[in-house]
């Protein structure tokens, strides 16, 4: 059996007389911090850091003794950012940030990886809800359909006309072959392009088509109305062509596919053929003005190439129906 000393009598050092602790070191003073006190004090507030310890300097009241790689002060892990090497404090982040200039495409177009085609799947679902709305009221399909006719009176028509097409089985084969040939073309000029460059490409094509449908008319037909997005899904085609031609990508299924759809469009009755050669040409002048800017111009000289092409196709309509 081990023995061990008795403890000091009462009143003596290491006593428990007057409150002292049985171990010899006196109880600390309410709200001495963490000498065995709460840690925050009387008022219930943290107590400030030792004198000379580390601290955030975003966050004084915490001690930190992990340093940024880059300006090597104390950050503390709200404010911490992993690194290749160590962490970075998120005031050196912001600022490298900041220095760092975007990736582009050829064409100008921020480089977003993994981006959504949302411009693609916007005119993909504003084609379809006005095909469903035609099926309950067709009073939409009269209002918005182009003819040569009505576009002298309402010219938006020439615009409107693109987001509709026929009814019955026709027009569902027909939005079916559109919106599919859209999926796969679209996404890849949003993301080479970007969405406002593609926007102007989708809706400009859509205005050279009727155009087209305007200019190469009989005027004994100009009753006639002309509905689909197939100009502006022709633009596409042309625009895909001279992006592949631009980017040196080897792909003549692309070719192969214009090629096929324009013999379609020759051969199958009850089809714009006229929209669809105007679509189709404009589209390719618009992505010629996006592919061969020089990179000093790509920005304006986008919007004044599309503008130009947009103007040129006004004043052909103008003209002709003032010939009239």
């Amino acid at each position: 059996m081990t023995s061990y000393p008795s403890a000091p009598p009462p009143g003596q050092p290491g006593g428990s007389d007057g409150g002292s602790s049985p171990f010899g070191t006196p109880p600390p003073a309410a709200g001495q911090g963490w000498a065995g006190g709460s840690p925050f004090g009387n008022a219930g507030t943290p107590v400030p850091p030792q004198q000379g310890a580390p601290v955030c300097p975003r966050h004084p009241d915490r001690v930190s003794y992990v340093s940024c790689q880059r300006c090597g002060r104390p950050t503390c892990p709200e404010c911490q950012r992993p690194a290749a090497v160590g962490v970075h404090c998120v005031d050196c982040v912001r600022e490298a940030t900041k220095n760092v200039r975007p990736r582009t495409t050829v064409f100008g177009a921020k480089v977003q990886p993994g981006a959504r085609p949302v411009v693609t799947i916007t005119m993909i679902a504003l084609c379809v809800l006005v095909f469903l709305i035609d099926m309950v009221d067709s009073s939409l399909r009269q209002a918005f359909t182009f003819s040569p006719a009505s576009g002298r009176i309402e010219p938006w028509r020439m615009l409107t006309t693109a987001f509709l097409h026929a009814p019955g089985s026709f027009g569902i084969v027909h939005l079916g072959f559109n919106m599919v040939a859209l999926w796969f073309t679209g996404p890849f000029l949003e993301q080479a392009l970007g969405r406002i460059r593609f926007l102007a490409l989708y809706l400009v094509s859509a205005l050279g088509g009727s155009v087209a449908v305007l200019l190469l008319t009989p005027l004994e037909l100009w009753e006639r109305g002309a509905v689909g997005a197939s100009g502006a899904v022709f633009g596409l085609f042309g625009a895909v062509a001279v992006v592949m031609l631009r980017l040196k990508m080897r792909n003549s299924s692309i070719f192969s596919v214009i090629g096929m759809n324009l013999v379609i469009t020759f051969l199958v009755p009850n089809i714009s053929w006229q929209a669809h050669l105007g679509g189709l040409l404009t589209g390719a002048a618009i992505a010629a003005v996006y592919a061969y800017l020089p990179k000093k111009l790509q920005q304006t000289g986008a919007i004044a190439g599309v503008s130009a092409i947009a103007v040129a196709l006004i004043l052909a309509a103008v003209i002709r129906y003032g010939m009239v």
